[in-house]
């Protein structure tokens, strides 16, 4: 929290009790959130701000680099405090979500910029499939 509100201080940005609790519920929180669950989570402790309050600070959040977002297939975008950077594998069936390390895409990162001069985002990675539960079991070769 501290380096929170070192860093809105540094950048003469106001901390108010909204902000405070923004960053509460964000550093409490054990997965990526859609705006709209930070929101609930926020008026569960203060119900007078209001939910534009909550995308503003989201917004200025992820401007101070504070905050990443990340769109998940067709589902809202989620935010997670700044932080090791990693990618999402979301299951089309049941959506679930898997967050994967940034350097298990290191090769797919090194072969879109080598033949399509792409830098990839390794922040907004979401690659799309079946996770393990909703797959099939795997045929054996016979």
């Amino acid at each position: 929290m501290d380096e929170i509100l070192s860093t809105l201080r540094a950048a003469g940005k106001r901390v108010t009790a909204a902000k405070r609790t923004v960053a509460d519920v964000l550093l409490r929180a054990s997965s990526d959130l859609t705006a709209d669950e930070v929101t609930r989570r926020v008026q569960e402790l203060r119900p007078d701000v209001s939910p534009s309050t909550v995308y503003r600070i989201l917004e200025e959040f992820e401007g101070l680099h504070l905050v990443v977002h990340a769109h998940l297939a067709r589902a809202a975008a989620v935010y997670h405090l700044a932080g090791p950077v990693h990618g999402h594998l979301v299951c089309d069936l049941c959506g679930a979500t898997i967050e994967v390390p940034a350097r298990s895409f290191d090769t797919l990162s090194r072969s879109l910029l080598s033949h399509y001069d792409f830098l990839l985002d390794r922040h907004h990675v979401a690659i799309s499939g079946t996770c393990a539960a909703c797959r099939p079991p795997r045929r054996r070769a016979t």
